[in-house]
């Protein structure tokens, strides 16, 4: 007992500090009941703004790290401060900002204590402060709706998910620059997970330059202790062991492989927001492994949306299994997404690759296709179609994506693994859906 209470007493962190006043008897039970809303008192230091001068304060950082929270907090502290404030909280969409920014656990509305609630206004998409401040809701969607109106302030979440179709994320953003001109200290806070689209490189480049935008950085661990045990296990077990896990975990803005096919901007590119319209026609792709219980077995499912963009729809591949193992997996996925086609590569094992896939399910609707080319070759002229916007992602595949931003142009592949087997099974599904060809109508002479 004595030895914790010295700890504590020598205990200058944040936390000991709080934990010795809550021990005061000089306190009502009140006043200890509201150390919960008192931010100093339970924020990280890389949660609190940055004691220097600065227009922009990016947080990037990976999941669950308290992002939304540092946020929320940082608006409310302005607004305390400056009752002529008008802050902009601007989202990827007016739903996300409401339901994030405003009503979310860590929203604004949840971090003030009672009887101190700002009011929220829905249908004006407005929230007013006891003292007068005020912030207004912005959707990134509509970057238009940012020209015109003046603010002091900004908070920026996920500017990663923001759209990037016309340019609208770029559009927003330099919108809101524009209209920051009220008061004698605009500034921006912004907290996302680091994604490499352009406006986030924008912001990262600015500040390796000096140009008055400071970045805080953090990944899910610093925050583990407030986080839930299957969250944690949850996001190791989606992208543990991929290099997705540095970005989405780590918070680290990855780099892109000079030469390679695919950019992770690319992809981000592609990344479908909006919900996914039933698929007309679905394909299930293979690529064998070489080797019982050797390499994976690349498993991809894919579908054709009824406005011409294929979609990828899950990635099914599994490691290590017997021929009779994965598929037995094929003709699950194949079932469960009602393909209309498996595509299986047959140059490893020709028709033992169909004996195979018909012993695991007689009716599957099997195609063996040939490959004439290399892995690389067959799938440059798919990395154009993303290029093209032909090809969306509904979702986040961490391993399929890293083994695309490893094939480079000239045949080589930079990894990870020896052979980018769910890529392969991937530019399969594109082919049949995309680049297929299409049969014409034709006279056949005897």
């Amino acid at each position: 007992m004595s030895q914790a209470y010295d700890e504590l007493m020598s205990d200058d962190t944040p936390e000991g500090a709080r934990a010795r006043l809550l021990l005061s008897k000089e306190m009502s039970q009140t006043e200890k009941n509201g150390f919960e809303y008192l931010w100093d008192y339970s924020a990280r230091a890389e949660q609190l703004p940055p004691p220097h001068d600065w227009r922009i304060w990016m947080i990037m950082a990976g999941r669950g790290f308290g992002k939304t929270r540092s946020g929320a907090e940082w608006v409310r502290m302005i607004a305390d401060s400056h009752p002529d404030a008008r802050i902009a909280l601007v989202s990827s969409s007016l739903a996300e900002a409401r339901a994030v920014m405003v009503e979310g656990e860590s929203g604004l509305l949840a971090i003030c204590r009672p009887g101190h609630k700002p009011q929220f206004e829905p249908s004006l998409h407005r929230i007013r402060f006891a003292n007068g401040a005020q912030a207004q809701l912005f959707s990134a969607s509509e970057p238009e709706t940012l020209r015109g109106p003046q603010h002091s302030h900004a908070w920026c979440d996920e500017i990663g998910k923001w759209p990037l179709s016309h340019e609208r994320a770029t559009r927003c953003w330099e919108n809101l620059l524009l209209g920051l001109r009220l008061g004698t200290d605009p500034r921006i806070t912004v907290t996302t997970t680091p994604r490499a689209v352009p406006l986030v490189q924008r912001l990262v480049a600015q500040a390796a330059a000096g140009c008055e935008v400071v970045i805080s950085r953090g990944s899910t661990a610093d925050n583990a202790g407030h986080l839930a045990d299957r969250f944690i296990e949850a996001i190791a077990s989606e992208f543990g062991g991929t290099q997705l896990a540095r970005q989405e975990i780590e918070g680290e803005l990855l780099e892109d492989i000079e030469g390679a096919l695919w950019t992770r901007s690319l992809l981000e590119e592609a990344r479908e927001q909006a919900a996914v319209p039933e698929p007309v026609r679905v394909v299930v792709a293979v690529d064998p492994p070489a080797s019982a219980g050797g390499d994976e077995c690349g498993i991809i499912v894919a579908g054709l949306g009824p406005d011409g963009i294929a979609r990828v729809l899950a990635d099914c591949t599994i490691s290590g299994a017997a021929p009779a193992q994965w598929a037995r997996r094929v003709a699950e996925a194949a079932r469960e997404w009602n393909a209309d086609r498996v595509v299986a590569e047959a140059n490893q094992g020709g028709a033992m690759v169909e004996s195979v896939l018909r012993a695991a399910d007689q009716a599957l609707p099997v195609k063996l296709v040939h490959a004439s080319r290399g892995k690389i070759a067959r799938a440059e002229p798919v990395a154009a179609l993303y290029a093209a916007g032909r090809v969306r992602h509904a979702g986040m595949f961490a391993r399929l994506e890293d083994q695309l931003c490893g094939l480079l142009v000239g045949g080589n592949y930079a990894g990870p693994g020896r052979s980018p087997d769910r890529a392969d099974a991937l530019v399969w599904a594109m082919t049949e859906l995309l680049l297929g060809r299409r049969s014409e109508p034709k006279v056949l002479m005897p």
